[in-house]
């Protein structure tokens, strides 16, 4: 958790969220009395610098963590000589339904030992295949909520005047503000992304608010900037080199203010689905590079399996993500987005208590 103090240091001497939002958060599992649910959580963001919490969206980073913790704590159980289980994982910020598929040790609990390793993590674990179901409108209820694939998001920046960037507002797994890189002022300022320019950081926060009004999620951007954790917001670009074929596109995105050391799980989730989906901004760019391109996407028709997935490569500060993405035709011929699926890894870190501070004079969200 972070500090509970009144101040603006993020050192976190009284506190022990590593001083960063991504390291931030907390998870509150327990078994869930759900139909066809193992396990349900609520997931917490805790800012680092000032007194507050945020609990309007989810991290599928620490999601992937409740699985193998649900199986060592004994709220899931493993049948005798089971070596993988799928863990049936619900939500309650978001209503979402994750099915997590973990490897079982001899003796029942989470095997942390493989050679699955993920960029910007040292060392390799078993794999954690974390498949988000139905993921568009995870706080809209749409997963266009604009009702458009991309369009233009005119923005009064604090610090530079007003600008128009182009964006694709899409809620899947979380609701992000994906905005096309091309469009910033970006050749206006050679270090830009500066990630200790507080004017490059202010009118990235600009375009968020915007993005949030717009997104039906604040009534104004004043509203909007009560509210750090949702929506999200990440710069795409195009894949850069042509020899890094198994990279589809490029992107830097944002938590609570400063930019991500590499991609939110739901923001590889979100750029999953968007990017198989004709028209947005992530599907533009990653077909800038060929023409006529065979489809990425997975397909579903009922509850059968026409075509696989092909993993959809996205780079980001730390490394390089896939998602494999499947969708679903439905019986009036709709096509919907079914699910996305990631691998990440997992391992216990440390048992305890956490003591934590509550000041009367504070207000938390």
């Amino acid at each position: 958790m972070g500090s509970s103090r009144k101040s603006k240091s993020a050192n976190q001497i009284d506190g022990v969220g590593g001083a960063s939002s991504t390291t931030s958060k907390v998870a509150v599992v327990e078994r869930s009395n759900r139909p066809d649910v193992d396990v349900e959580y609520t997931f917490v963001q805790v800012a680092p610098d000032q007194p507050r919490i945020d609990m309007t969206g989810n991290c599928g980073n620490i999601a992937s963590g409740v699985g193998p913790f649900a199986l060592d704590e004994g709220i899931v159980r493993a049948a005798p000589r089971q070596s993988e289980i799928d863990i049936r994982v619900f939500n309650t910020n978001t209503g979402q339904t994750i099915v997590e598929t973990v490897q079982v040790a001899a003796d029942g609990t989470f095997r942390e030992e493989g050679n699955y390793s993920i960029a910007g993590v040292e060392g390799t674990s078993s794999p954690v295949r974390v498949a988000f179901l139905t993921p568009g409108g995870s706080m809209t209820g749409r997963i266009f909520p604009s009702g458009v694939q991309q369009e233009i998001l005119t923005v009064p920046s604090r610090t530079i005047g007003t600008i128009h960037v182009r964006v694709s507002l899409v809620d899947a797994a979380n609701p992000f503000v994906l905005v096309d890189a091309a469009s910033m002022p970006l050749e206006e300022h050679p270090s830009w992304p500066d990630p200790n320019d507080a004017r490059f950081l202010s009118l990235v926060e600009d375009v968020r608010r915007e993005g949030a009004v717009r997104l039906g999620l604040a009534a104004n951007t004043q509203a909007a900037g009560q509210v750090r954790g949702t929506p999200k917001i990440a710069i795409l670009s195009r894949a850069a080199g042509d020899d890094d074929m198994d990279v589809d596109l490029q992107v830097l995105s944002f938590t609570m203010g400063k930019p991500h050391p590499s991609l939110q799980l739901t923001g590889a989730v979100c750029l999953g689905a968007a990017t198989v989906i004709h028209g947005t901004i992530a599907w533009e760019l990653a077909h800038a590079r060929e023409i006529d391109r065979p489809p990425k996407h997975g397909m579903l028709v009922g509850s059968h399996q026409i075509a696989a997935p092909v993993p959809v490569g996205i780079r980001h500060p730390a490394g390089v993500i896939h998602a494999e993405t499947s969708l679903r035709m439905d019986r009036k011929g709709g096509v919907h987005v079914d699910r996305v699926a990631v691998f990440r890894t997992a391992r216990r870190l440390f048992e305890g208590s956490v003591l934590y501070r509550v000041e009367e004079t504070e207000a938390y969200m």
